[in-house]
């Protein structure tokens, strides 16, 4: 059933899209820095909506899943308004951590090689 998978492609990017503008123009919460829509996955049904977020600064991570996640049910009810769907998904927000994950992977890269470039200079 490709066309399943297909459709629930199409109502992620929807939502994403969607979410990120409502966040940026209709949630004026202080408390949110600044929020970045990363990948949105809905349930195969389409009841869920898992949407993944970063935000800057990083130390807001925790109070902004906070936030969104007590904003998740205004969110979901303008989501209906905009976007025509048969059942609009539960929103679920969390904050998506890939790109912290990258960042030390690379700066873990990045000190090993200096470290073995030291050890060929002196050995």
């Amino acid at each position: 059933m490709p066309n399943e998978s297909n459709r629930g492609d199409k109502v992620a990017v929807l939502i994403a899209r969607e979410i990120a503008v409502l966040i940026q123009q209709d949630l004026r919460d202080p408390r949110l820095g600044l929020i970045t829509i990363s990948d949105v996955k809905v349930s195969r049904d389409l009841s869920f909506a898992d949407v993944y977020f970063t935000v800057l600064p990083l130390e807001k991570s925790e109070e902004a899943e906070q936030v969104l996640g007590g904003a998740a049910g205004f969110l979901r009810k303008e989501l209906s308004r905009k976007i025509s769907l048969r059942i609009t998904p539960k929103l679920r927000f969390h904050y998506d951590e890939t790109i912290d994950r990258g960042a030390r992977l690379s700066q873990a890269i990045d000190k090993a090689m200096a470290s073995d470039v030291r050890n060929e200079c002196s050995g």
